[in-house]
């Protein structure tokens, strides 16, 4: 028998796969939203997740983002 999942599909480079596999890490047990590593740059996550992951990474960007001395 198959068991079907709703899920998101995501693609991404290895760093950025390894920040949201570090904050899926950092998510108690029963919040953890990968379901399944495909490879080291494909995931499928719980479709719950995609606007908390889109935000997370962001902020990210925003932290790690340089701009020049005027």
């Amino acid at each position: 028998m198959v068991n079907a999942i709703k899920g998101l599909f995501i693609s991404c480079d290895v760093p950025m796969a390894q920040f949201i596999v570090n904050l899926n890490a950092s998510m108690p047990p029963s919040e953890r939203f990968i379901v399944h590593m495909l490879d080291p740059t494909n995931m499928f996550v719980q479709p719950h997740v995609a606007h908390m992951i889109r935000s997370k990474i962001g902020e990210f960007r925003d932290q790690n983002s340089y701009e020049k001395p005027q």
